[in-house]
């Protein structure tokens, strides 16, 4: 069973970049595709980017396109999410997500099987 760690959240000024990174146990990581979902204060959870198993395909939320970048190093089990030119906007708590079913990249939340516990970005004006 896969699980997911993520690290690199915090405090930044609006304008500023954070590279968040979430760490994959198990065998299995190099098959999952795997998302990242932002949650606001009060809001309901929302898609950000996802990327193939291999890397060689990424999807975007509108939001964030050209904004933010999402890689991965399979010989790491890691995802990185790299944001830039954040706002207060992005404010959230910011969560991984692995889908092991086969097909396109997908946004829908009930289309991840395993999920991070998320780590919280906040963007001060």
């Amino acid at each position: 069973q896969v699980q997911l760690v993520e690290s690199g959240g915090g405090l930044v000024q609006a304008g500023g970049s954070l590279r968040l990174s979430c760490a994959a146990s198990g065998p299995t990581f190099s098959t999952a595709a795997m998302g990242w979902f932002c949650q606001p204060p009060g809001k309901e959870r929302d898609f950000v980017g996802a990327i193939s198993p291999r890397g060689l395909s990424t999807t975007y939320a509108r939001s964030v396109k050209g904004r933010f970048a999402i890689s991965r190093d399979n010989a790491k089990n890691t995802v990185f999410l790299q944001m830039n030119s954040l706002n207060p906007e992005d404010t959230a708590v910011y969560s991984c997500a692995a889908r092991f079913a086969s097909g396109a990249l997908t946004s829908r939340v009930d289309d991840y099987d395993i999920w991070g516990q998320g780590t919280q970005v906040t963007v001060s004006s």
